[in-house]
Formats: C-alpha cells, structure tokens, sequence
C-alpha cells in the first residue's frame, strides 16, 4: 500500500530538479502524474533551463514505476496552456487530489539595476504561475468531492530578505500571502492549502555560473568549483550540510500531500537546515 494509492498529483516544473523529484516520490508512494514544463530558455534566467529530453526523461522514470503519467510543455505564465494540460490530464487519468505548484527560476540583480524584463519574467513564473496551477486545478478538486492538497514551492526566501535577489524575495513572500488566503477559501470544500520553504538545493538553479559568481565574486571563474563553493553555501544553514537534496523536499511535499497531514493547512514549513533561526 503507498500512502497515494488511487490518487493523481499535477506537478509544475517537472522536467528535472526538485519537480521532476516531487512526481517521482509521489509516484512511488502510488500516485499517476500530470506534469508540464516550459522545457524552453527564457531570456533573463543566466543559467540553461530544461529541455523537452528532460521532460521526457521525467516520463520514463515515472513509468519505470509503473505509474500513469500525461506531460505536457507548457508555461505557467500562460493559463490557457496551464488549464488545457490539467484538463487532459484529468480526462486521461480520471481525477485530480494533489498539486505541486513548484516551477520556478532563479536570477540577480538589485532593485536599483534589475532589468525590468527579469522583474516580469520572476513574478510571471514564481508568482503569477503559481496561481495559474491553482486556478486550473480548483474545479477539478472540488468536482471531486473528496477534499485534495494543494503544495506552494516557496523558499526560505519567501521568509525573510536576501540582497541581490529582491524580485525571487518578492515573489517568494508573494507565493505565502497566495497560500494563506487559498487556504481560506478552500477550506469549506476540505482542501488544505500549505507552502514549503527550501534552503538552497542541490540542483542546476544554485549550481551554475551566475550563481557561483554572486557567491564568490572574489574568485577566479576557474576556481569557483562546487567543492570550493559548498563552504559558502554552507554558511547559510545551522546545520553543516552544503545543501539540502531535491528529495528532502518531496518528501515534505509527500507528507503535505498524504493523508497524514489531513488537517494541516495554511501552514509555512521550513526545509531549510535551520537557515531560518541563524
């Protein structure tokens, strides 16, 4: 018995990193799987995103646990495409239970310099998308009649302040208020709301140029490796770990999701090896 048998979980931002993490300990604990990506480069994230290949590597894996799954690329920015895929993920697979609202990016600059397309690029996926997995998701939830989990990715960042990224910080505390008050709304209908706040993850958003730049400016690019990079990163947590892994947040997700959490709602949970109480 899995703890999702019988259920169907949307997932944004599945191709790879912590999406791609979350649809497959959902599918392990025996969920099927609605998943989209934008699997495409936008202009102002400095790092390269995913690609159609990851995404169908997300399907392979997820059928290689014998789950149901039916992906879609398609950009959270554009509600259309977000409830075109939802709607024939639910036509495929028959019902709806869960949503991940997890697909986001990552990218610089202080509120003086920031590019204004960087702005509109940042609040258009990690805020304004993140509405877009719920409002595509609600009716079928609520047509259901059985009540369902809806997971917000937020950050440590939706928490408190961090220079240099003040759009993502934006955004990030934008994605709580949008909780709390989806939470609200949908309680009657016994559908629980809640957010998850990762410190930084092991994945290709925190290991990349740009990012290993903004935390060793005083390096050499040639020597801003992840092993001399971890030290930094480190200083961020309580504990001494570099990083957290995409599957400590899934199964924090997993838990959210589950029936074990069946009255929790509204609330903002930390993974973030005590970064929060530094």
């Amino acid at each position: 018995m899995g703890r999702l048998d019988g259920k169907v979980a949307f997932v944004t931002g599945a191709a790879r990193g912590q999406g791609r993490s979350h649809a497959l300990r959902m599918a392990q604990e025996g969920a099927d799987i609605i998943a989209i990506d934008i699997a495409a480069q936008m202009r102002t994230v400095p790092y390269p995103m995913s690609t159609p290949d990851d995404l169908a590597e997300t399907v392979r894996q997820i059928e290689a646990l014998d789950r149901r799954i039916v992906a879609t690329q398609a950009d959270v920015r554009d509600f259309g495409a977000v409830k075109s895929a939802v709607d024939d993920g639910v036509a495929q697979l028959g019902r709806l239970d869960i949503v991940s609202a997890n697909a986001g990016i990552f990218s610089f600059g202080t509120m003086e310099e920031l590019d204004e397309d960087a702005w509109d690029e940042m609040i258009g996926v990690n805020l304004t998308g993140v509405w877009h997995a719920a409002k595509a998701a609600i009716p079928h939830l609520k047509a259901g009649g059985r009540g369902g989990s809806i997971i917000l990715t937020s950050s440590t960042a939706g928490l408190m302040a961090i220079p240099n990224v003040g759009h993502y910080v934006a955004a990030k505390h934008g994605v709580v208020g949008l909780m709390r008050t989806l939470a609200l709304e949908l309680a009657p209908d016994m559908i629980r709301v809640n957010s998850v706040h990762p410190t930084s993850v092991d994945t290709d958003m925190i290991h990349n140029d740009a990012t290993y730049e903004l935390f060793a400016p005083d390096l050499e690019k040639s020597a801003r490796t992840k092993e001399v990079l971890g030290s930094r990163f480190q200083a961020l947590n309580a504990l001494p770990i570099q990083w957290v892994e995409p599957v400590d947040i899934s199964n924090a997700v997993l838990w959210l999701a589950s029936d074990e959490s069946r009255y929790v709602t509204g609330v903002t949970l930390p993974v973030d090896a005590g970064s929060l109480i530094k």
